[in-house]
Formats: C-alpha cells, sequence, structure tokens
C-alpha cells in the first residue's frame, strides 16, 4: 500500500465552517466554534491517521479585511500556511452568494503552486438543485485539483473529501506518531474553551474586544486524582467592558466559567478548578506583546 502524508491547509473567509470542519475531521474538539466572526485567531493543527497515510490539517483564521494589528497577524498566519501546505482545501459556504470577500480569496489562488481543493460547505443548507450551477461557476473561476461538497455540520461527504485531500499529497511515512492529534499546549486548549463562552454568552459587539491568558495551569503534584487547577485573565479593552464580563451579581462571570470548566473537564478528562478574573488592557489589539503573549505570530520576513 502506497502511504501519504503531508499538510493540508484549511483556507476560506470568516465563518465559512473551517473549524468545524476541522473537528469533524480529526474527531477532536480542537479549534472553537461560533456563529460569531473572526472566531479562529491562530494557526491550529490537528492530524487525522488514516490506513493509508496520515492528513495534518491547519485550520488558518478567516480571510477578512485587517483593522487591527491582530487581524493583521491574523491574515498573515492565513495566507502563510496556504503557502507552506501540500494541498490547500479552499472552503466556502456554498449557502450564501458569492461577495466581494469570495472574490479577493479566488483572487489569491494563482499565487499557489499546490494543488487547491474546492469544499463547497453547508451543503445542509442548500436546495439541491442549486449545487451543481455552483460547482459549475467555480470550476469556471479557478483550475482545481477537485472539489467536493460537504456538510461540516452533519459529516456528509467528510469521508470523500479525507479520501481526494489525501490522494493529493505526496508519498512517504506518517510525519508525526500515528497517536498524535495537534500541536495546542492543554494551555491553549483551556485558553479557547473559556473564550469559546465568552463567545456564546455575550453580546454580539463584545468578543470582538476580548481574550483569554492562561495566568496559571498547575498539575497537582501529589493527588494525580486531584483537580487540575487553571488561572485565567479575560482581557477587556474598555472599563466599561468589565461589568458586562462580570454580570450583575458576577452572574456572567460565574455562568462563563461554568460552561468552560464543564467543557474542559469533558475534553481532559479529569476534575478542573477554573478561576476566572476580567481585566482591562487597553487596545491590546494593537499591543504587538500582547498580540506575541496570545500567540499570534508576525509575518516572517
Amino acid at each position: 500500500m502506497t502511504m501519504r502524508s503531508g499538510f493540508v491547509s484549511l483556507l476560506g473567509r470568516p465563518n465559512a465552517g473551517k473549524s468545524t470542519l476541522l473537528n469533524r475531521l480529526v474527531g477532536a474538539h480542537l479549534a472553537i466554534v461560533s456563529d460569531k466572526p473572526q472566531t479562529t485567531r491562530t494557526r491550529i493543527l490537528g492530524a487525522k491517521n488514516l490506513p493509508e497515510g496520515q492528513i495534518l490539517f491547519l485550520d488558518t483564521p478567516g480571510v477578512h479585511r485587517p483593522m487591527h494589528r491582530m487581524n493583521v497577524r491574523m491574515v498573515d498566519a492565513a495566507v502563510g500556511a496556504a503557502r507552506e501546505a501540500d494541498v490547500v482545501a479552499l472552503v466556502i459556504d456554498a449557502s450564501e452568494e458569492v461577495g466581494r470577500g469570495t472574490e479577493f480569496l479566488l483572487g489569491l489562488l494563482p499565487q499557489l503552486s499546490q494543488p487547491v481543493v474546492l469544499v463547497l460547505n453547508k451543503i445542509d443548507r442548500m436546495k439541491k438543485h442549486t449545487l451543481l450551477p455552483a460547482i459549475e461557476w467555480f470550476s469556471g473561476r479557478y483550475a482545481f485539483a477537485d472539489v467536493v461538497p460537504v456538510s461540516a455540520a452533519t459529516g456528509d461527504n467528510v469521508e470523500v473529501l479525507e479520501q481526494v485531500l489525501l490522494s493529493h499529497l505526496p508519498e512517504g511515512p506518517p510525519l508525526y506518531p500515528d497517536d498524535y492529534l495537534s500541536d495546542q499546549s492543554a494551555r491553549s486548549l483551556a485558553a479557547e474553551m473559556v473564550r469559546e463562552q465568552v463567545l456564546a454568552l455575550t453580546r454580539a459587539e463584545l468578543p470582538f474586544t476580548t481574550a483569554v491568558v492562561v495566568d496559571r495551569y498547575e498539575e497537582p503534584e501529589d493527588d494525580q486524582e486531584g483537580p487540575l487547577a487553571i488561572y485565567c485573565s479575560i482581557l477587556v479593552e474598555e472599563p466599561s467592558q468589565k461589568p458586562i464580563l462580570v454580570g450583575r451579581g458576577g452572574e456572567m462571570i460565574k455562568a462563563i466559567g461554568t460552561a468552560a470548566r464543564k467543557q474542559i473537564e469533558a475534553f481532559f478528562e479529569r476534575r478542573v478548578y477554573l478561576d476566572l478574573h476580567v481585566k482591562v488592557r487597553e487596545d491590546w489589539r494593537q499591543n504587538d506583546r500582547t498580540l506575541d503573549d496570545l500567540g499570534l505570530q508576525k509575518r516572517r520576513r
């Protein structure tokens, strides 16, 4: 049997469903999911081990017009991952009309030398008679190596997508052990799960200006059955935003903490003590040091 392995970059607009697709492909909740755009801020690596090889997926921030230094780094991460991967999977929300953002993405493709597989996502939201015209329209805009319609939400056709992507990877043995799942540290995963609950429970404008930093991450030294202790700061940009996150009588921060703790415990399969505090760090999205701490790397020259 010929073994294949390599990197596949998931490229697309915000809310195209890349993170849902990554989680579906690797069978684990590695990337947080929200209906709010620009949820993914850093590159996330997730491994899929198959009998015929290994696919290393790179989930990337949605490509958008950057307004802050944070957004510039996010877009740089997405485009950089696409250029470094063996295969690019262009993920499109096929249930929406083509807009300027998608046109911009299509305009980037001639710069890539790798095979590009078009992934028409969210077909569960489409009327069947509209799928073929969508495939024909996109196929007329670029010479895609393959076109695969899927639903990341339901799993429809995802196994077909795996095989198609694997077929375009170079021949070779797996690059990581077969029990490897992700490059995300436990600290990073915990921080993202807290942020996922902030996105889910707070009002629309607040999530864009929040970030989560793990201040302390403590494994029990003597009692292996003891709880994992995680201390996090939720950053906001303006003093007026702090009471929104705390809530009346601390109700909001308690709700965020309870939901996040349950999610972290389910993922790590152990008890967790989670401590959350809200801190004001003005204009943090323009602060290079804070962005470095959050793992948003600068473009490599």
